[in-house]
């Protein structure tokens, strides 16, 4: 890296299915909203002559943006895979989106990477998110280096930039996080902006102008060398440091000259291992020019210093009823197992799925077992099938290339698997398998919606069961409480893009309304009731008379029956007809049309007759007794109660603790985690929080995770509940 250029044609160009997992790099590019990564790709394809001059993908269409919602939002909202090749090697690139909503197409690239590319502006820093999947990729031990884009940017700063990335990611070792290059400015503008036209390598003190549009290299001059010195010399030690040669440092400080060779080979055995981070710099291509700066060696680390697939930690893999299963490490010869990592709709070739192969080989029209984890908790149904695979391709641009195979290792996609969902297993027909989930955020803000009209009505289901199968993180409720459906999904801009998507791919129009919460009612005093249903008009009359008590329960309780009638004054035979009649009344409510919890209700009295009384009639008998009970007691409204926990910084524990508060929260303690972050544990009304994945997201600038789980009810402060009844009352 850094003393040699791959310009020549023979060694780049478009890439097909690869032959050996040794001969593919599975790269996924990671950073902030507007970092540059799409633009990154689009120069890395240019300069491996994937894209013609016009900076597009040859046979038409865009590097990742053939999906027109990101055309509209203008940003990324999905993962795309870009496939290149460079010196042989086929390097997939995966594309993830920066915005927070769509992390869960963050997480499927990671899923599917062997390394990660951490793309960074060098005039906007590092944010607090980055930072996260930073750590997450550490704790898995992934292999990572930073690139720094923007340096065409006013306020660009390549050097201070590479401090603010040491701070950041190297909090266990800043000496780990290092510039490999160093930018060279042109002539200085009227604006006093100098432009980055080339880079000098700090290992081969070579020098690479890319002023011309093509990477031409020649040797720094005398007063050159002395600026990388510095440098240099630490990027040297950072290396050896990390060296699996012990005597590589002591021969060092004792004066002994280190072959770049060495330092090299080095440095790529330390990224492979995820030990070291080099820092890059890199911009696209000018009007007409062939190379971006810093793209060629951007190539050259990610061929030469990324590891490959077989270096990448065998995945957990079970048979489909959980006996353990160990797999050789991505052999290609070994019994198939593969994943679904996206799945998404194609307006030309219908439904596409993006898989990775981490054992065996795919084949096209090879009838594959489709094993799914059966994510019942966000409206997936459980599936265990068959299905044939129809054709294979590998993407480029609108176009899809067909493939007539896929080995371990390696990437493609999958034409019209009609079961098969995000996070599924395809494994051989006779041996089927399954991996283990990769982990998921919580979708926890709620998106109640109503087909738009009758035809709409009759699409929805269909519409919104396709939607969750595409994306793991939206979950599906139908509350049969509220009887609404809800779309849970990870922010706002994840929820307009699910109501594109129902529109535009699936012909759905939806009405977005009000998302309500399950409130229940109970007593909160004792309070008698009589029910009598006395009716006579020919024939057979009705007649039932019964007498209840109802007192409170501790939450928790449910409604419990008692039967207390004595002298038979109420059939035994009716006793249950009494009971059912109340808990029917009970699930309709008896004040604000909740339902009734938390009570006993005792049965002592009552008349029948011995031709008119009915099952029936007794049923009617309870119902009214209930109601009547109700007029003479103080009922409460009961409001569901969320156990919250947030991760948050330091920084914003106050600010945090406070909005809880604000919310009628109740804090139960805070604990320190790793990281500099606190973990903060509190009881908050559900209906408080039905916009805390935005708001939190707002308070902390992206930096804090909450999660939450159903505690119980309790009551509803009077005035709030007032509010709830009146607000109600407008509605209907």
């Amino acid at each position: 890296m850094g003393d040699k250029a791959q310009t020549h044609p023979g060694a780049a160009g478009r890439a097909q299915a690869a032959d050996h997992p040794q001969s593919v790099r599975n790269v996924v590019l990671v950073g902030h909203s507007g970092s540059g990564k799409t633009t990154l790709v689009e120069a890395l394809a240019l300069t491996a002559g994937a894209m013609n001059r016009a900076g597009r993908v040859e046979d038409g269409g865009t590097v990742s943006d053939y999906d027109e919602i990101e055309h509209r939002q203008q940003r990324s909202v999905q993962l795309s895979l870009v496939p290149v090749e460079w010196d042989g090697i086929k390097v997939n690139l995966l594309d993830t989106p920066g915005y927070a909503d769509f992390v869960g197409e963050l997480r499927a690239g990671l899923r599917a990477a062997d390394a990660a590319l951490f793309v960074v502006s060098a005039s906007d820093g590092v944010d607090g998110s980055t930072r996260m999947v930073w750590e997450e990729c550490a704790a898995v031990g992934m292999p990572r280096a930073i690139v720094v884009t923007h340096l065409e940017a006013a306020r660009a700063d390549f050097e201070g930039m590479t401090r603010i990335c040491a701070e950041a990611f190297g909090a266990d070792d800043p000496d780990a996080v290092l510039p490999l290059y160093l930018p060279l400015h042109g002539p200085q503008a009227p604006d006093g902006h100098a432009p980055v036209t080339g880079l000098i390598g700090l290992l081969s003190q070579k020098l690479f102008d890319y002023s011309t549009g093509e990477r031409k290299e020649s040797e720094p001059g005398e007063d050159q060398l002395p600026l990388i010195e510095e440098a240099r010399n630490r990027l040297i030690e950072g290396i050896i440091s990390e060296s699996e040669d012990e005597t590589l440092m002591d021969r060092y400080l004792g004066g002994e000259p280190v072959e770049v060779k060495t330092l090299i080979e080095d440095l790529e055995r330390a990224v492979a291992r995820g030990v070291f981070f080099p820092v890059l710099a890199a911009a696209p291509a000018t009007e007409g020019s062939r190379q971006g700066l810093g793209t060629v060696e951007l190539l050259e680390l990610i061929t030469r210093g990324f590891p490959t697939p077989l270096e990448h930690e065998t995945v957990q893999v079970t048979t489909v009823d959980g006996t353990p299963r160990e797999l050789k490490p991505c052999d290609p010869d070994a019994p198939l197992v593969a994943e679904v990592v996206k799945t998404s709709s194609d307006p030309y070739v219908g439904r596409l799925s993006l898989i990775r192969v981490f054992s065996g080989t795919l084949r096209a029209d090879q009838t594959v077992h489709v094993s799914g984890h059966g994510l019942a908790d966000r409206g997936h149904e459980d599936h265990d099938v068959d299905e044939r695979i129809g054709a294979l391709s590998t993407p480029f641009g609108k176009q899809q290339r067909p493939v007539s195979h896929v080995i371990a290792g390696d990437l493609a996609c999958v034409a019209k698997l009609s079961r098969a969902e995000t996070g599924d297993t395809l494994s051989a027909k006779d041996d089927p398998l399954l991996m283990e989930p990769w982990q998921m955020p919580d979708p926890l803000l709620p998106l109640a919606i109503q087909a738009h009209s009758k035809p709409d009505e009759d699409k929805l289901s269909q519409g919104l069961a396709r939607l969750v199968a595409e994306d793991p993180t939206m979950r599906l409720e139908q509350n049969q409480d509220t009887h609404q459906v809800v779309l849970w999904c990870l922010g706002e801009a994840h929820a307009d893009v699910a109501l594109e998507r129902l529109r535009s791919r699936y012909g759905v129009q939806v009405d977005v309304v009000p998302h309500k919460v399950s409130l229940r009612e109970t007593f909160a005093t004792k309070a008698a009731g009589r029910g009598r249903h006395v009716k006579q008009s020919g024939g057979h009359g009705q007649f039932a008379i019964c007498e209840i008590e109802v007192e409170p329960l501790p939450g928790g309780s449910g409604i419990e029956f008692v039967d207390k009638v004595v002298g038979g004054a109420v059939p035994r035979q009716f006793i249950p007809s009494v009971e059912k009649g109340v808990r029917a009344q009970a699930a309709k409510g008896v004040a604000a049309g909740y339902p009734l919890i938390d009570v006993r209700v005792t049965l002592l009295d009552g008349k029948a007759h011995s031709v008119d009384s009915s099952d029936a009639a007794f049923q009617t008998a309870g119902a009214l007794a209930l109601r009547e009970a109700a007029t003479d007691a103080r009922i409460h409204l009961l409001e569901p109660v969320a156990e919250v926990s947030v991760l948050v910084g330091d920084d914003f524990v106050g600010a945090v603790m406070s909005d809880l508060s604000g919310r009628r929260g109740r804090v139960l303690g805070t604990e320190q985690t790793p990281g500099g972050r606190t973990l903060i544990r509190a009881e908050v009304p559900e209906i408080e929080i039905g916009r805390y994945a935005i708001d939190l997201r707002s308070m902390t600038h992206g930096t804090a995770r909450f999660s939450r789980r159903y505690a119980r009810h309790e009551p509803m402060p009077q005035q709030v509940a007032d509010r709830i009844r009146e607000e109600e009352r407008k509605a209907s």
